[in-house]
């Protein structure tokens, strides 16, 4: 860590302690070569991986993108918002977890309809049939009918 007052590159951690919610590290700090005191806050940085289209283009992350897809499809569904960020979190967190700096965008639609699966199978239903871009009645029928063989082993 460079010193704030005379740039040098030899400081000492004096103190550590979390801040906030526990998501902060703040360190108080001695520069070794002027003797200043100072703090830094740390936070980790956690990534999410850049996108990588159907067509090769690449695109950053958008969770606003995705809230929205989601909202759509489950629009006038019985599922809170709680239930919705939640499963917002579960889809970020299984995409930093995965290391990969880039991903296929098509693995963001197979984690959203899979936690449309377990939220809502209407709402499933509406996301595949624009994500698994169903052609015609038949394809709906049988997705429903899969649907409804896999409600009734549970």
């Amino acid at each position: 860590m460079h010193c704030s007052f005379c740039g040098a590159n030899d400081t000492k951690v004096i103190n550590s302690r979390l801040v906030a919610d526990g998501s902060q590290v703040r360190r108080r700090r001695a520069c070794l070569a002027c003797g200043e005191r100072f703090s830094t806050f740390e936070t980790a940085a956690l990534i999410l991986p850049r996108l990588i289209k159907s067509d090769g283009s690449c695109q950053l992350f958008d969770e606003g993108k995705l809230r929205v897809g989601m909202q759509r499809a489950l629009e006038k569904r019985p599922v809170s918002m709680q239930q919705i960020e939640a499963a917002l979190v579960r889809i970020k967190h299984k995409l930093r977890s995965s290391g990969e700096r880039e991903i296929k965008s098509m693995v963001v639609g197979d984690l959203v309809i899979g936690e449309l699966h377990k939220l809502d199978e209407v709402a499933y239903i509406r996301f595949a049939s624009v994500y698994l871009c169903f052609q015609n009645l038949n394809e709906f029928r049988e997705e429903i009918n899969r649907l409804s063989s896999e409600s009734i082993k549970e």
